[in-house]
């Protein structure tokens, strides 16, 4: 294990163990939106140029009889061979949600396919899963990887995961070891809480409570709405009506899991412990300013030779708004996993990209939001 230290006014990347160190511009924050807080919110709620949908929706059947749903966007030229990449949202979001979107689009500019996984029971996906997503879902991330290698067999497969979604993911390649699919060419894991434990204490503190109270009422409001539309949906019954994340996963998500308690469940669904034997090129991304996922269990992890870790001073929970003219737009992580991909993956020039907001913020996947993850 080494120290891990954030610097100033750029990026730190530790340790740098792939062909060539990993050379990220530094994330400067758009000067209105400096702290920790203020980048979690406008990272969800600033405005950004949307497309109409066009994917083709895939079923991904689960030994338990669940099903995911896979967002097919294929750009005209691809081809097979061509590369590919699995994107996996955080808690309460969906394959709508602002970076999954935003992400794809730049993707498939440069002739990349992209697959936007709804988790299980989420989007597209509500009602066909009898069986609620937790943060240790591993398996279902394994099988919607499978499925897309066996769509694309010819192709490196790239997976870039956000908050719990990086957490699953970081998970699955952990218990994949030395043995990965020779498929999975690489991983980015953007802002994953790889400590629950940690998070559950941090979202407890100050300000944090808000987002603490914001997960509890938006989890009660999915159990209600998976109440009234998918009739034979596993459930519990709360007494009393949890009033934090903590006794919410204490009531209802550990137990269903097969946790005895919310710390057991913390425990054996953090990824944390698995990062020392990833084996496939991996770059974690974080923000030491996220008011969500602490740093310091990042600054206590070891990790694998293939593991990357980038730590920015400024960001929050999935924010990353930087200033004007640093990249095409504010979106600063959008244009990191673009060249993470294509460094693993060089693609042909495309045409200019142009990046104009619409005049109206784009709203929530639900009022649950993915910007207050933590899972």
């Amino acid at each position: 294990m080494s120290p891990l230290t954030t610097l100033a006014s750029q990026a730190e990347v530790h340790p740098p163990h792939r062909r060539a160190p990993l050379d990220l511009p530094p994330f400067r924050p758009h000067p209105l939106f400096r702290g920790g807080h203020a980048q979690t919110v406008a990272g969800c709620y600033l405005p950004w140029r949307r497309i109409a949908y066009r994917a083709v929706q895939h079923l991904v059947p689960l030994p338990d009889e669940d099903k995911i749903v896979l967002h097919d966007d294929c750009p005209e030229d691809w081809k097979a061979g061509d590369p590919v990449v699995l994107m996996v949202h955080g808690l309460g979001g969906c394959h709508q949600s602002g970076y999954m979107q935003r992400g794809m689009i730049k993707l498939t500019h440069l002739g990349i396919r992209v697959f936007r996984m709804d988790l299980r029971g989420c989007g597209a996906g509500f009602s066909h899963a009898r069986h609620t997503i937790h943060a240790g879902r591993s398996e279902d991330a394994a099988a919607a990887l499978a499925y897309v290698i066996g769509l694309c067999p010819q192709s490196p497969v790239h997976m870039a995961a956000y908050s719990m979604g990086a957490n699953i993911a970081l998970k699955m390649a952990g218990e994949f070891g030395d043995q990965p699919p020779p498929e999975l060419a690489s991983l980015m894991a953007v802002a994953p809480p790889i400590d629950l434990v940690a998070c559950s204490q941090s979202i407890q503190l100050g300000w944090n409570r808000l987002y603490d109270q914001s997960f509890v009422v938006g989890l009660l409001r999915h159990l209600r709405r998976r109440a009234a539309q998918v009739p034979n949906a596993i459930t519990r019954q709360f007494n009393p009506r949890p009033r934090r994340l903590i006794d919410f996963d204490n009531q209802f998500t550990a137990p269903l899991a097969g946790f005895a308690t919310a710390l057991a469940y913390y425990e054996g669904a953090s990824s944390a412990p698995l990062l020392r034997r990833i084996a496939v090129p991996t770059l974690i991304v974080a923000a030491a300013s996220d008011p969500i996922v602490p740093i310091e269990p990042f600054e206590r992890a070891t990790y694998s030779d293939t593991t990357e870790l980038v730590v920015t001073p400024c960001g929050g929970h999935l924010g990353f708004v930087g200033q004007s003219g640093d990249d095409p737009d504010r979106r600063w992580i959008d244009w990191r996993l673009i060249e993470w991909v294509t460094s693993h993956a060089p693609q042909r020039a495309p045409a200019p990209f142009h990046a104009r907001p619409t005049a109206h913020a784009v709203p929530a996947a639900s009022a649950f939001t993915e910007s207050t993850s933590s899972r």
